[in-house]
């Protein structure tokens, strides 16, 4: 019985799926969208969501926290200074999950995942006319 037991394991053991996680989490950080499974893009806004609030906190801490899941430097200096600013008014909810249809191998469901960019849109500027040129 699963009694009280969350989260999927994909069939794998502990130490595989947390690494799975940290790999998807890292590719995430860098590429800023990434093509999985549906199952795992589902696990994986969770993980993403954490990072992205430790680099709302800008501490020590938080940035010691985030280099024990990413391990790398660079990815913990881009999260901090550039995705995390990004998404400081919005209280969570930092991905979203868009359904890509079927892979062709094995027909398992197929997701893209990415950063919601409402906070990076840039608005549109208005187009200039020709004739309000020549004025």
């Amino acid at each position: 019985m699963r009694h009280r037991v969350e989260g999927r394991n994909f069939g794998r053991e502990t130490d595989q799926l947390r690494l799975m996680m940290r790999n998807l989490v890292k590719s995430m950080i860098e590429h800023g969208r990434i093509t999985t499974t549906l199952p795992k893009a589902k696990e994986l806004r969770g993980y993403v969501d954490r990072v992205v609030t430790y680099g709302k906190a800008n501490t020590v801490h938080s940035r010691r926290l985030a280099y024990s899941v990413l391990g790398d430097r660079d990815l913990v200096k881009k999260l901090f200074d550039e995705i995390a600013p990004a998404f400081a008014t919005r209280p969570g909810g930092y991905t979203r999950v868009l359904k890509a249809g079927f892979r062709k191998g094995d027909s398992a469901p197929m997701a893209i995942i990415e950063f919601v960019e409402e906070a990076a849109v840039k608005p549109k500027k208005d187009k200039i006319k020709a004739k309000d040129l020549a004025k």
